[in-house]
């Protein structure tokens, strides 16, 4: 037990619980923002999912975010607004964003590394895997621009986000 008689007042600890609800408010956030879209290719684009990805990848690391992507593309597929590239084009971002914050260096920052697990990650699996399942085989450099042109906006988006939640002290709530 911790000094205050919480088993939880260890610096850094985070129930597992706090954090399944900050990623299910972020899946429904994230199919809020959806109709915010364009095409590229058989890709539709969301900018908001790369911005939620970085947000969750800094709040609740690495796996919770990625689950948070993973469930937002099975929604947004269920609903008819996603597409299967949604999957790679999400959750690697997720992950990336969160070992970078946990493993590398603790800081927002971090949000920023998200287009590195969406588009050399996520494009290429996108590129061999599900264009050509789709019948719309493209380059993989097709696939490296389309991802980037909506990650690397959202990635700064998120990252603007994540200092507006820290300078007006909502972070306390989050983490």
């Amino acid at each position: 037990m911790g000094e205050n008689g919480s088993r939880f007042a260890r610096a850094g600890y985070v129930p597992a619980t706090k954090k399944i609800a900050l990623a299910a408010v972020l899946v429904a956030v994230t199919v809020v923002l959806s109709p915010i879209h364009f095409y590229i290719g058989t890709s539709k684009c969301f900018p908001a999912q790369h911005m939620v990805n970085g947000v969750a990848g800094v709040l609740i690391g690495p796996w919770y975010a990625a689950m948070m992507a993973l469930f937002t593309g099975i929604i947004r597929n269920m609903m008819g607004i996603g597409t299967l590239h949604a999957f790679p084009g999400g959750i690697p971002g997720a992950l990336v964003v969160g070992f970078i914050y946990r493993y590398v260096k603790k800081t927002d920052l971090a949000a920023l590394a998200e287009p590195l697990g969406t588009v050399f990650i996520g494009a290429t699996i996108s590129a061999l895997v599900v264009a050509p399942y789709l019948g719309k085989a493209f380059t993989i450099a097709f696939w490296w621009v389309a991802f980037a042109m909506s990650s690397i906006p959202g990635s700064i988006l998120g990252f603007v986000l994540l200092k507006a939640i820290r300078s007006i002290g909502l972070a306390k709530y989050f983490v």
